[in-house]
């Protein structure tokens, strides 16, 4: 029986499914009790003969023949549903196995108001997170902006528009208290990750000038928890002033300290020590424009596919044929149903 019909030795993923058997099964009877009814009725004003002349009306057997075919059609649509494969036969197919989350971890403490990196450190680093997370197509972003404290302004999503719109609020109001605490923007970002396997990404953009002691235990916890740190350090090593926007006039002031004007210094080594802390890496942007592409090919996009993207056997599912085999019974039941005059 098998070689006549070798479906019936397929594996069904969805073989409860089945079950809709009984449904087809009531549709047909409803079917046969219209068209009987039908029948019935035209029999009550017409005979045999004028019903010949005047009607188009299929022949007993033609109807039987329809009705016959379409319940064909619902037993092949329902062993398409029930996802049969073939035995033995396997492709390789590359499948996510994980998700992949991309945490970026903005400093928008005042000294990233120094222009040593034009317009501002701030306003380019906010450009060159736009436009990394647009590339980041099958990955989730988020955002932590911190200062003195951390402060989650966009939590992990998929949804990169809704992401850009809360980036472009981002300013130096948002984390609430001035100072740079790194230690504690990485512990506030191992936080927003979730539990569980996955590619866990965190991007820190800073000039590094940190008032945080513990930041490489912090960086230790994030290591622990499975994440890794491409940390990105804005400005000049050699210092710049502060330069600060009155944000009703647009008059520009120099951030002082007891008469003397605050310079603000990239510390390198000390992003560096945290980004390989997490088996990270630590790109010097300095004033110079973001080599974005390479950032992303070289170090977030291979992290981003350890995900968990892996070639395995699958077995080969057939329901394509039980697809074609349903549209064939119902389009040959519509040609045998077709009335004849």
């Amino acid at each position: 029986m098998s070689h006549l019909f070798p479906f019936l030795d397929w594996n069904y993923i969805d073989g409860e499914w089945i079950h809709l058997v009984w449904a087809a099964i009531a549709v047909m009877g409803l079917l046969v009790v219209l068209e009987v009814r039908s029948r019935g009725a035209m029999a009550s004003f017409l005979s045999p003969v004028m019903q010949r002349r005047l009607t188009a009306q299929p022949t007993l057997a033609r109807t039987a023949g329809k009705l016959a075919l379409i319940f064909l059609s619902l037993l092949c649509g329902i062993g398409a549903i029930m996802r049969p494969q073939a035995p033995g036969e396997t492709e390789v197919s590359d499948v996510a196995t994980t998700s992949a989350d991309v945490l970026f971890v903005l400093d928008v403490s005042r000294s990233m108001l120094a222009e040593d990196a034009p317009p501002n450190r701030l306003a380019r680093a906010k450009a060159e997170i736009g436009e990394l997370a647009g590339k980041l197509e099958e990955a989730r972003v988020g955002l932590i902006a911190f200062a003195g404290r951390a402060a989650s302004v966009c939590p992990l999503t998929p949804d990169k528009s809704f992401f850009r719109t809360v980036l472009a609020t981002v300013d130096t109001r948002s984390a609430g208290r001035g100072g740079s605490k790194i230690g504690e923007a990485i512990k506030a970002g191992v936080r927003a990750f979730p539990p569980g396997p996955g590619a866990k990404l965190m991007v820190l953009i800073t000039d590094g000038d940190d008032q945080d002691p513990y930041t490489q235990d912090a960086a230790k916890i994030a290591r622990d928890a499975g994440v890794k740190i491409v940390a990105i350090g804005l400005g000049s090593e050699q210092g710049s002033e502060i330069t600060l926007v009155d944000p009703q006039t647009g008059a520009k002031s120099k951030l002082m300290h007891d008469g003397k004007p605050v310079i603000s210094k990239l510390d390198g080594k000390a992003l560096e020590k945290v980004a390989l802390a997490t088996e990270g890496v630590y790109v010097p942007a300095g004033t110079s424009a973001v080599d974005l592409k390479g950032i992303l090919e070289t170090h977030v996009l291979p992290i981003v596919r350890d995900a968990g993207s892996a070639l395995r056997y699958v077995k080969v599912e057939r329901f394509q044929w039980f697809v074609l085999a349903s549209l064939a019974f119902l389009f040959a039941g519509l040609w045998v149903g077709a009335r004849e005059r």
